[in-house]
């Protein structure tokens, strides 16, 4: 079998611009490789304007979208199938497939796809009902391997230097009187110490009273449906930690508290309704009525700001727990993409009373968690980041 001859920068630029402008059949033959003709034809389906004969387009039947699905696998990294296939749901009306079994089967199963379930959560037949649950447990169980630990390393109880223990966790290691204490079992042969005794500083812990309590307040209207499966994932792992207290609050114009369910990510986001109306008021007057003690409150508000409520009536209210002693925190995004869409008025007036209004990626949440339970400046800590936050004019 002869190998395939290597393309030179010229030749592939050439071979993109082709794929991308996309041929009619007679053309393909000519410039194009077989396997990029199939490449070209699947792309077409999607992108391309029907107007090319012998180009098949995504029609509404499972089997041919499947094939479709198994297509794109074929020829792009699961990063960018996660993008064509977002563009599908949203570009050809595919959501009515994701109720068949052995559609759902096929997809790619991503944060996107969750949201497309979360949505459809009421229409889902029971026939396809666990399989829709296998797959959102598919990616809950990713998204906890990727970010759980990072999370309880980031936020969990601080080092009490005054407290030894020969049992440390390995961040904890005092290294110079571990050393000290091993000089005897030095390896000549290995040039190393063997440290069969380890010394090290025990975790301040904290009793249950202490505890400062985190609020996951997250706005469940349809244009955050990525960043309530992010913090619910949060939320989750939060509540496995005993250093903190967390509650996770859903809301649209209704306000639903999910804090008993955080043991099941996958029983969370099944109890989430994307869509409807929003009241940003009503949900921050709920988590405010949960705050016993502000200086140990943290309130993270996840929301675009596009309040349907009384906007008014919420200023004044983030204002009161501002000056009770609440961190107030307003992501206007959680999630991977770039910057959201956002109510800029509300987000400058919200951004004047001292609270830092920003969007944050998942990977950089954790920190932003160590930062606010610190109570350090999350401002600075954004800018160190290179993210923009919101600033009142």
């Amino acid at each position: 079998m002869t190998a395939e001859v290597p393309l030179t920068d010229r030749e592939e630029r050439s071979r993109r611009w082709r794929l991308a402008l996309g041929l009619d059949d007679a053309s393909e033959a000519k410039v194009l490789s077989p396997r990029d003709q199939c490449l070209s034809r699947a792309l077409d389906a999607l992108y391309g304007d029907g107007s090319k004969k012998g180009k098949g387009g995504l029609g509404k039947s499972a089997p041919n979208i499947a094939k479709w699905l198994g297509d794109i696998r074929t020829y792009f990294p699961a990063s960018v199938v996660q993008v064509i296939q977002k563009d599908a749901f949203e570009r050809k009306g595919l959501q009515q497939m994701l109720l068949e079994p052995e559609f759902l089967a096929t997809v790619q199963a991503d944060v996107h796809l969750v949201a497309n379930l979360m949505a459809l959560r009421g229409a889902i037949p029971d026939k396809t009902r666990e399989t829709a649950r296998a797959v959102i447990r598919t990616v809950v169980d990713a998204l906890m391997e990727r970010l759980a630990q990072r999370t309880a390393d980031a936020i969990r109880g601080g080092v009490d230097r005054t407290r030894r223990t020969t049992r440390p966790r390995f961040a904890n290691i005092d290294w110079p009187r571990t050393i000290a204490a091993n000089l005897r079992h030095y390896q000549p042969e290995h040039r190393t110490i063997i440290p069969e005794r380890l010394i090290g500083f025990m975790n301040r812990k904290k009793r249950k009273a202490d505890l400062d309590e985190v609020i996951l307040c997250v706005d469940q209207s349809g244009s955050m449906a990525s960043s309530v499966v992010y913090a619910s994932i949060f939320a989750a792992v939060m509540a496995s930690l005993p250093v903190i207290t967390t509650r996770l609050i859903c809301f649209d114009t209704a306000v639903i508290d999910l804090t008993e369910e955080l043991a099941d990510p996958v029983e969370v986001l099944f109890g989430v309704q994307l869509g409807g109306g929003t009241d940003i008021n009503r949900a921050v007057t709920y988590c405010a009525d949960q705050i016993a003690r502000p200086t140990k409150a943290h309130l993270l508000l996840i929301t675009d700001l596009y309040e349907g409520g009384n906007a008014e009536d919420l200023v004044t209210r983030l204002a009161w727990l501002h000056r009770q002693g609440t961190n107030v925190i307003v992501l206007l995004a959680l999630t991977d993409t770039g910057r959201p869409a956002y109510n800029p008025l509300l987000a400058e007036q919200v951004a004047g009373l001292g609270i830092p209004v920003f969007s944050c990626t998942p990977d950089l949440f954790p920190d932003l968690m160590a930062v606010a339970l610190r109570r350090e400046d999350v401002a600075a800590w954004a800018a160190e980041h290179d993210i923009k936050t919101i600033v009142a004019n």
